[in-house]
């Protein structure tokens, strides 16, 4: 009897001392604790505290259990009520555009053309002569006033070119599918009454040269007619791009992005972004497009494969393709003619062989292929370009191609996003931006039926990547958000919000800027939610978005960005 005792008196103390053995725990380098964490992950979905080894999660979960990740040098921030979420993920823009916007005249908040007109006359000033006043970000729909000479809804240069007859100016519009010209720049250009030169009808291939009833040139280039004043434009430093690279770097930081999926690089801004990570101060985490622009270029790194970077911080996988243009300029490409010019239903900026030889190839190759489209045509003939590709491929079983923007889709082509596995890149800030202009560009049966129909793509299995398409749109993630979950205007306009049906849910809104925007790259697994094993990337928020009022979102702001554990803003 003794020796049976003893025996289980062993095993019992054996038990004991592995049980103690396994709850020591190695102290975490950074734990965070002290608000409502929302993870983006349905099985573990809100938690009390986190815990960071290196660059990896290592514990979600309640406060009093985070305790045994604690030591002596473990960094502890308490959010003090703040809210944190999985890091920010922007899942459409433009990285030096954002940060050229910082160096040149940012025009995203002028009220009117005498405004434009002003800032150039002060950026005249201080320029040297012949120097180039370029800038971008005006939009004419958005106007207080409006000149009294429009000319296809747009103003003519005769103000901007008497404030600088010197120095050519080339403005471009907020969507970047259009740019306005002064009388200097275009005779840089060698555009006139008169000029012939790769010009037919007042039209380039792919774009137009808006003219008036004499038919001198307006001052406004839509489309690929933009070039021909464009390529005049002397051609940025080694200097000027590491200077916009950082900036834009920073104001990502400052905005709670995380990651960023950079729509359509050249080969020099790519060299840049390897540049900038080998020296350490990439600082967000890179998903870039290559530009379908440089044919040449495109076609090397599908000769040599995607770059799928381990450290995760710069990955190469995925091509760009320019199909349209936008609402603002008429460019985007549509089933029938514009409510408000009949003569015209937009263009295609890309022919369509083009998209389907661009899509086998990649498919060929393991690159994922994105595609800009706004107009329905545009939208579904990229569709039908893909599903011909997919079903030529049929070896590639997860291909996650995509439509960046989406914006205005035909109701029958809806549901074929989730029935072809693709993907709607959709920037929700456009309709807000947009959608009290836009009805008079599509009308209003075309804008109820199919425009920005964020729920519907969503029921039907799709999902969808957000982002702001920055410079285009401010990159603030919250806006964007608050667009997302209301359908108002940054006004707050109209009660109740434009098509209130097609709201997301705020957990919706959520999973598209995170744990979604991440299955956008194919990056689900190693980040886009607060999981154990996954990258220690966080925004945190002086707010709570997911349960404040709706006016209360835009108050909002953004406290800290942590980047793999690391803080990156804020303290």
């Amino acid at each position: 009897m003794y020796k049976l005792v003893r025996k289980y008196l062993f095993v019992y103390l054996g038990a004991l001392l592995l049980l103690t053995q396994c709850s020591r725990q190695t102290p975490a380098d950074l734990v965070i604790k002290g608000g409502k964490i929302y993870t983006a992950d349905e099985s573990n979905p809100i938690v009390e505290a986190v815990a960071v080894t290196g660059d990896k999660i290592v514990f979600a979960g309640s406060e009093k259990d985070v305790a045994r990740f604690t030591g002596d040098k473990t960094k502890v921030v308490d959010l003090q009520g703040k809210t944190m979420t999985p890091g920010f993920i922007e899942g459409h823009a433009h990285m030096m555009g954002v940060g050229y916007n910082e160096l040149n005249l940012d025009l995203m908040n002028v009220k009117n053309f005498d405004d434009i007109v002003a800032k150039v006359k002060e950026a005249v000033s201080k320029a040297k002569p012949g120097q180039w006043i370029v800038g971008r970000g005006w939009h004419q729909d958005k106007w207080d006033v409006k000149p009294e000479k429009l000319v296809k809804g747009f103003p003519i240069h005769t103000k901007l070119s008497e404030v600088s007859p010197d120095n050519p100016v080339f403005l471009w519009h907020a969507s970047g599918h259009a740019a306005f010209a002064n009388a200097k720049a275009m005779e840089v250009a060698g555009v006139s009454a008169l000029s012939k030169e790769n010009i037919k009808q007042g039209n380039t291939e792919g774009g137009e040269i808006i003219r008036d009833e004499l038919g001198n040139p307006t001052g406004l280039f839509n489309e690929r007619a933009m070039t021909l004043v464009a390529r005049n434009i002397p051609e940025s430093t080694a200097e000027t791009d590491a200077q916009a690279l950082d900036l834009a770097i920073q104001a990502c930081l400052r905005n709670g992005i995380t990651s960023f999926h950079d729509a359509g690089v050249s080969r020099e801004n790519i060299a840049l972004y390897q540049q900038f990570k080998n020296e350490g101060k990439l600082g967000v985490r890179m998903y870039v497009m290559i530009t379908g622009y440089d044919r040449d270029l495109m076609y090397e790194w599908f000769k040599k494969g995607p770059a799928i970077d381990s450290a995760h911080i710069l990955t190469i996988r995925s091509v760009k393709l320019n199909c349209d243009g936008a609402l603002g300029s008429r460019g985007a490409w549509l089933l029938e003619p514009y409510t408000d010019r009949p003569d015209f239903s937009g263009m295609a900026t890309l022919s369509m062989d083009t998209v389907l030889k661009t899509s086998r190839e990649a498919l060929k190759h393991g690159f994922q292929v994105c595609s800009h489209a706004i107009g329905d045509r545009a939208n579904r003939e990229i569709l039908d370009r893909y599903e011909t590709a997919f079903k030529e491929h049929p070896e590639v079983k997860d291909h996650r191609f995509r439509i960046e923007h989406a914006q205005h889709i035909d109701p029958k082509d809806l549901p074929r996003f989730a029935g072809l596995g693709v993907i709607p890149a959709m920037q929700a800030i456009h309709m807000s931006s947009d959608r009290p202009w836009a009805i008079d560009r599509l009308g209003e049966k075309r804008i109820k039926e199919g425009a920005y129909r964020w729920q519907s793509l969503l029921k039907s299995g799709a999902k969808i990547v957000n982002g702001t398409d920055a410079p285009v749109e401010p990159i603030n993630p919250i806006s964007c958000f608050y667009a997302s979950v209301t359908r108002k205007t940054l006004k707050g306009e109209p009660e109740g919000g434009y098509e209130p049906e097609e709201k997301m849910t705020r957990e919706q809104a959520l999973r598209s800027y995170t744990i979604d925007a991440a299955y956008g790259a194919f990056e689900e697994n190693i980040k886009g939610s607060i999981t154990p094993g996954k990258l220690a990337d966080f925004t945190i928020f002086t707010q709570d978005i997911m349960t404040i009022s709706e006016a209360d979102i835009l108050k909002t702001e953004v406290a800290m960005t942590i980047v793999g554990g690391k803080v990156m803003f804020g303290e």
